[in-house]
């Protein structure tokens, strides 16, 4: 009998203690993110995207002119009262010429990712970021601005950089590199002059 009572004990202290520990799992709901069909494109301000850079422009112009103009005159000796007057003959010559041609390719490639700063009433995600690279002295900063819409957002949160409106790309270098490839200033101010 005091086995029996013995064992009904024990298997109620195992029920209680049962009864009071808490169920953990490994999966939390506690955040959007973590439910395996959430939405991660981004749709809310202070979410990111990537923007793809993918841009290229070329442009070529190739153009002339001419101008010449000639002109002449003569005035025979004067008679009556216009003796005094001498014959007279004169010409002028006048020509201009120019050429030129511009040629000019651009190509741009990369990945930044920005920051979604306004939701527009239509829905349209207003994006602004930029990426500095400092390499040795040299710093390049890369910055984009623009206007995305949230169809155009892939299920990888990625945008292509086409398919920004009103996109406004900076890229800006200062440093010793970036001061070699500009003119000096007494070639600027010569410039400026003629």
């Amino acid at each position: 009998m005091r086995k029996l009572i013995g064992f009904l004990l024990a298997c109620t202290l195992i029920i209680a203690s049962a009864l009071n520990a808490e169920a953990n799992s490994l999966w939390v709901d506690s955040s959007p993110a973590a439910n395996l069909f959430y939405d991660h494109r981004a749709h809310a301000v202070g979410d990111v995207i990537t923007i793809i850079i993918s841009e290229s422009s070329s442009a070529n112009r190739i153009g002339s002119a001419a101008n010449k103009k000639d002109a002449s005159a003569s005035l025979k000796d004067g008679t009556g009262l216009f003796t005094f007057i001498n014959a007279l003959s004169g010409s002028t010559s006048d020509s201009f010429t120019a050429k030129g041609s511009l040629s000019n390719t651009n190509r741009v490639t990369g990945r930044i990712t920005v920051k979604v700063t306004e939701i527009q009433p239509n829905g349209q995600l207003v994006i602004k970021g930029s990426q500095t690279i400092r390499q040795n002295t040299d710093v390049q900063t890369i910055t984009i601005t623009g206007i995305v819409r949230s169809d155009d957002v892939t299920a990888a949160n990625t945008v292509l950089s086409s398919n920004v409106a009103d996109a406004q790309l900076k890229i800006e270098g200062k440093g010793p590199l970036a001061g070699k490839q500009r003119q000096g200033i007494l070639t600027q101010a010569f410039n400026f002059l003629f």
